[in-house]
């Protein structure tokens, strides 16, 4: 699992280079807010409409070649972005960096579906944030200081490499282990889960979920720069970093959170909905970011608010696993990973927008209730077929 994880901080130090060096490009290519989340948009785009093929060739090839297909993808994609010639290619290469890397959540859901028992799933899945957060904490970190030396080229091609060197680390660790039996039960067909209502009640719960870790993870450093007047490099060293850091708590302690429940004998999805509600109730502090005294305070309350999102998120991207079972895991989780990247297709500019007329009071108030109402959705549909 260790390797995997590694894949995931590659795969989101490649996403968020951009996030960390968008104060530069936004004053390179001419663009304000929402044109930087049009960029934004171009990857989520990419990533929604690749998120279901992607998850299909990741059953189909298996876990081994489907994960070093798109670990190679996406490390040519970020490679390329040091290239760029203008915003067009630049939004080209977003947008092939979006499509490979909607394989990597499936590809991580398949690995755990298949090394991990059922109660574990959920703190597997927790575990791999702290890919996540090694990722998102390295971006501001690796990026601005490469930025500062070479340019910002040099970091996207510096971060794209990096991936080349995970595919061998994987092939030779997954001959070595082998993953637990299959279970003597016959997969569901394809057409099933798309009719399986439980299935579109979750990806419509990460939608609302994800609004929130949406806006922490592309604007943060941009919060901290347009409202309260840090450098680039101030918000990436200080403080933008920590953030993620909470992040993967909230994972680890949203995993046995659900897991305790479980062991103590509350039915495994039970479990997991009893810890998103706690979570939701936590997540409507987010509504007063915008309120804190200065920078130091407002980055505490965006790291308490980012803790609850991935602490709620690594049990709904569990309950995929639980539901279908590993030979259907790459396709299950790839539903919430299009549900994910088509929400940021159309929040990415929105958000923008309204940051340009308005600031980010309305964008924090308007997110802070959302992931309750994803509570209310897996209620509703849990138990139906």
């Amino acid at each position: 699992m260790a390797v995997f994880i590694l894949s995931t901080a590659l795969s989101f130090l490649d996403r968020q280079v951009l996030a960390a060096l968008a104060p530069a490009l936004k004053l390179e290519f001419h663009l304000g807010n929402q044109g930087y989340g049009w960029v934004v948009a171009a990857f989520s785009l990419a990533y929604a409409l690749a998120a279901l093929p992607m998850g299909l060739l990741v059953d189909r090839l298996g876990l081994n070649r489907g994960a070093s297909v798109a670990v190679g993808l996406w490390s040519a994609a970020g490679v390329a972005t040091g290239f760029v010639g203008g915003l067009g290619s630049l939004v080209a290469c977003r947008a092939a960096l979006g499509a490979a890397e909607a394989g990597g959540i499936p590809a991580s859901g398949k690995a755990f579906a298949s090394y991990l028992e059922p109660r574990e799933r959920a703190m597997g899945t927790a575990v791999n944030q702290l890919g996540i957060t090694l990722g998102m904490m390295g971006a501001p970190l690796l990026a601005g200081t490469l930025a500062v030396r070479w340019g910002w080229r040099a970091a996207f091609v510096a971060t794209g490499l990096l991936g080349f060197l995970w595919i061998p680390l994987w092939l030779a660790t997954a001959r070595r282990i082998p993953p637990r039996a299959a279970s003597g039960a016959a997969p569901a067909g394809v057409r099933d889960l798309v009719r399986d209502r439980r299935l579109w009640g979750l990806a419509i719960a990460n939608v609302l979920l994800m609004t929130v870790y949406s806006l922490w993870m592309n604007w943060t450093t941009v919060y901290l720069v347009t409202a309260r007047g840090l450098s680039q490099t101030q918000a990436n060293q200080r403080l933008a970093w920590i953030p993620p850091v909470f992040a993967s708590l909230g994972a680890l302690f949203g995993g046995w959170l659900s897991m305790h429940w479980a062991k103590a004998g509350v039915e495994v999805q039970a479990a997991r909905v009893r810890a998103s509600l706690v979570s939701g109730l936590f997540l409507l502090a987010t509504a007063a970011v915008p309120w804190m005294p200065n920078a130091g305070w407002a980055t505490a309350l965006i790291s308490l608010s980012f803790f609850w999102t991935v602490a709620m998120s690594a049990n709904l991207y569990a309950m995929p696993l639980d539901m279908f079972g590993a030979a259907r895991a790459g396709f299950a989780v790839s539903t919430l990973t299009f549900a994910y990247g088509l929400m940021q297709t159309f929040v990415s500019p929105l958000i923008g927008g309204l940051i340009d007329r308005y600031g980010f009071e309305p964008v924090c108030l308007g997110v802070a209730g959302l992931p309750l109402a994803a509570v209310g959705v897996l209620q509703l549909t849990r138990g139906q077929r």
